[in-house]
């Protein structure tokens, strides 16, 4: 869950790693470093904290050079210090290794090292790396770290430059992404295109077990086993401007404003409303075993796997398939009887979230059939799945995902109504549904005006330590998801609940100093809801209620409301979840958080 960048070319290295940090800072904000080599010899420089903490320690020195390697750091083995942070060297200070994921044998490699008289100085898996490359270097470097990935287990990323290699950095990864850019002025790698999509669209993702040795002149892929590959470049679909703020005051703000667009974009080309039936060309190579599926899995972890709870309302409502949901960390240790043909379905935002990746993984090796979700091409979940969909929503910087979840939802709920509509789901239903998909983008419009209101509401409740969501049936997982947001962002205590378990013992926790967000439009759970809430109140707890336009009846019972535009019952989620998000967006900045980078977290969990 670190940032890795790399230049090398016929530029300053120094500040196009700064620029490349900044926008990786999402991933990991712990520490940070460079190291440049100058042709001569290696300079480099390491901070604790944020990049400005990086730039100011470089503030006056000049570094110059035209071949670096820069890191961003999630603590993973050691605590957040400058002697922790990347990058590592060997004890000669010749060779120096940047590094994201897990060496699961470190511990062994390490003692075995220090039976032969290497000095650790950190506390790190990383720098175990540094000294066995380092060991092996007899002036080949690739050959060197190729020797290295035959002896680590766990997964990697990895940047190395020797000083007595310049003009050379090689990279290498498995299970941790690293992607190649090509550029006029030079080339770069990056665990992330946000790094490099300044300079160049052309890009060139590294499979699992590939390295690849950068120069001026260009860059050589090749296997563990030294096998040569040839591999195009791709295009990257966005540019440099949408990893910019536009007037924003954070990234998770601009990315709740832009999910019109990005569900737009979901929806985009996708949609047959005559027919009642979505076109999804990038389930077609799996089209005619999907359709006639009788059993699904979701997979995913985090806010995607609320987003697969929603998904599994859909599918039950839709279609005639049995749809389980399994959070990803944890389905491989169960023992799973899969039916014939059946699908798994993965849900990342990255597409590469370690857990999620050995879920499918395991699931193959059971027999199931993969469909990815995911919004960055190439990625990981992508290239290992049979068929997919892309979400095309653009980058999401801010660390808690928003614009990436209703475009999940709109993509699971396209999903169903195309499987549904080969199955039993009449024409006239199927319209209906593609109408109101269609009026998706308009109704969140209408909710994100009411910013004000809900900047007001969270403005009443901000203090309150401990918070409560309740929702049913479709509006459960929301539930979870804005007690998820709340928390991840504002730090304040909460938790999502089904509404029917209050009674079950979290009644018990109700009093005048905690708040509850019921969200409760007009479904078929409507009246069961306006129950649970008239519960809440008659022991005297303050009620947020979500509701839909015009509700007079809970306008009276309630003390805030916010209020969502009408919808079909499965398509409420994609509505009830922005009041949610923005409640826990003005919260946090009432409470002066970094709400684009929370405490502890980081954007792409690529590690277990």
């Amino acid at each position: 869950m670190c940032g890795i960048v790399c230049y090398i070319g016929e530029k300053s290295a120094k500040q196009i790693l700064i620029e490349g940090l900044k926008q990786l800072e999402y991933r990991g904000y712990d520490s940070a470093g460079i190291a440049v080599h100058n042709g001569d010899r290696i300079e480099y420089c390491k901070a604790v904290g944020k990049i400005t903490e990086l730039e100011a320690k470089l503030n006056g020195r000049k570094m110059e050079g035209h071949t670096g390697i820069g890191h961003t750091r999630w603590a993973t083995h050691g605590e957040p210090t400058e002697i922790n942070a990347h990058p590592h060297m060997d004890q000669e200070k010749k060779l120096f290794v940047i590094h994201n994921g897990i060496i699961e044998n470190y511990y062994n490699l390490k003692k075995k090292l220090e039976k032969d008289g290497v000095v650790f100085v950190s506390d790190t898996d990383t720098e175990v790396l540094a000294h066995m490359i380092a060991r092996y270097f007899d002036g080949d470097l690739n050959k060197a770290v190729r020797t290295v990935m035959s002896e680590v287990e766990g997964t990697f990323g990895i940047a190395v430059i020797h000083q007595d290699a310049p003009g050379e950095i090689v990279i290498a990864r498995r299970g941790s992404p690293l992607v190649i850019g090509v550029s006029d002025n030079g080339y770069f790698a990056a665990s992330d295109v946000s790094a490099m999509v300044r300079y160049t669209k052309k890009v060139v993702h590294l499979k699992d077990n590939e390295l690849a040795t950068l120069t001026r002149d260009g860059f050589a892929i090749s296997t563990a086993q030294a096998k040569r590959v040839e591999r195009d470049t791709e295009t990257v679909e966005w540019s440099a401007g949408d990893t910019d703020l536009n007037g924003f005051p954070h990234f998770m703000l601009k990315e709740i404003f832009e999910q019109p667009s990005t569900i737009e974009n979901a929806i985009r080309g996708r949609l047959e409303p005559g027919e009642g039936v979505p076109k999804l060309g990038g389930i077609m190579p799996v089209w005619e075993k999907l359709k006639s599926c009788r059993h699904i899995v979701i997979v995913a972890c985090g806010t995607s796997y609320y987003a697969g709870y929603v998904g599994r309302y859909c599918f039950e409502k839709l279609t005639e398939v049995d749809v389980e949901i399994e959070l990803a960390s944890e389905f491989r240790y169960r023992k799973f009887n899969f039916p014939p043909n059946t699908f798994i379905i993965a849900l990342s935002q990255s597409g590469e979230t370690a857990d999620t990746l050995a879920a499918i993984k395991e699931a193959r090796r059971k027999g199931a059939s993969l469909l990815g979700i995911v919004n960055v091409v190439g990625s990981s979940i992508a290239r290992e799945t049979d068929a997919g969909v892309y979400n095309h929503a653009g980058p999401e910087i801010g660390v808690a995902s928003t614009k990436i979840f209703t475009s999940q939802l709109t993509i699971l709920t396209l999903i169903a109504l195309l499987i549904g509509r080969h199955q039993t789901l009449p024409l006239t239903e199927g319209t209906e549904a593609i109408r109101e998909i269609m009026a998706l983008p308009d109704r969140v419009q209408r909710i994100l005006a009411q910013a004000n209101h809900i900047q007001a509401v969270a403005e009443k409740y901000h203090k309150y330590p401990n918070w409560l969501f309740i929702g049913r049936k479709f509006n459960y997982p929301i539930a979870m998801e804005g007690a998820l947001k709340l928390k991840e962002v504002s730090y304040i205590h909460a938790e999502g609940y089904a509404a029917g378990e209050m009674k079950h013992g979290p009644i018990a926790l109700i009093n005048p100093d905690m708040p509850t967000v019921a969200i409760a439009p007009k479904d078929d759970m409507y009246d069961k809801m306006v129950n649970n809430i008239q519960e809440i109140k008659s022991r005297k707890g303050p009620v947020i209620a979500i509701i839909t336009e015009g509700d007079e009846r809970l306008k009276k019972i309630a003390d805030d409301v916010i209020e969502v535009p009408p919808s079909l019952d499965f398509l409420y989620p994609v509505l009830t979840v922005i009041p949610c998000q923005l409640l826990a967006y003005y919260c946090a900045d009432f409470l002066k958080r970094d709400i684009d980078k929370p405490r502890n977290l980081a954007k792409s969990v690529t590690v277990e």
